[in-house]
């Protein structure tokens, strides 16, 4: 004779302790941890990561040097060079959180450079060799 009825001690009897509802189905999601359980910390741990930042002193001492280079030499030159010495300080205190100490270096070297280039063709024209003399007569003659 057939029965449905399973065997006794079968764990899947749902008349059985501990049989039938207590096990979780398949594909069903664990309960949480309850009250006094210790959980996973975080994964990580301790403070997140932050990219560090480009100093800004160091970007305009750059773009100032490159200026001062092409039109403006002393005018833009020398904020260009207390920009970078600046930048450096502060990108040297900053512990690898600010980041432009090539921008710096390249600020500071193109504001020298504007500052010399300045001062040199002051003296060529103080010395007469260059002429600056602007004639308002645009007229030419063939």
């Amino acid at each position: 004779m057939t029965t449905n009825t399973p065997p006794p001690g079968d764990p899947h009897d749902p008349n059985q302790p501990g049989g039938g509802s207590d096990l979780p189905s398949y594909g069903s999601v664990p309960p949480p941890p309850g009250d006094g359980g210790q959980g996973f910390p975080p994964p990580g741990g301790g403070q997140p990561y932050s990219q560090p930042e480009t100093n800004k002193k160091a970007l305009w001492s750059m773009i100032l040097g490159i200026v001062g280079l092409l039109c403006c030499g002393l005018l833009l030159g020398i904020p260009a060079i207390i920009l970078s010495t600046m930048a450096k300080k502060e990108i040297a205190a900053s512990n690898g959180s600010q980041t432009g100490g090539g921008m710096a270096t390249a600020g500071l070297i193109l504001g020298i450079i504007a500052v010399a280039w300045s001062v040199v063709y002051g003296i060529l024209i103080a010395v007469g060799v260059v002429d600056v003399a602007f004639s308002g007569d645009t007229s030419s003659t063939f």
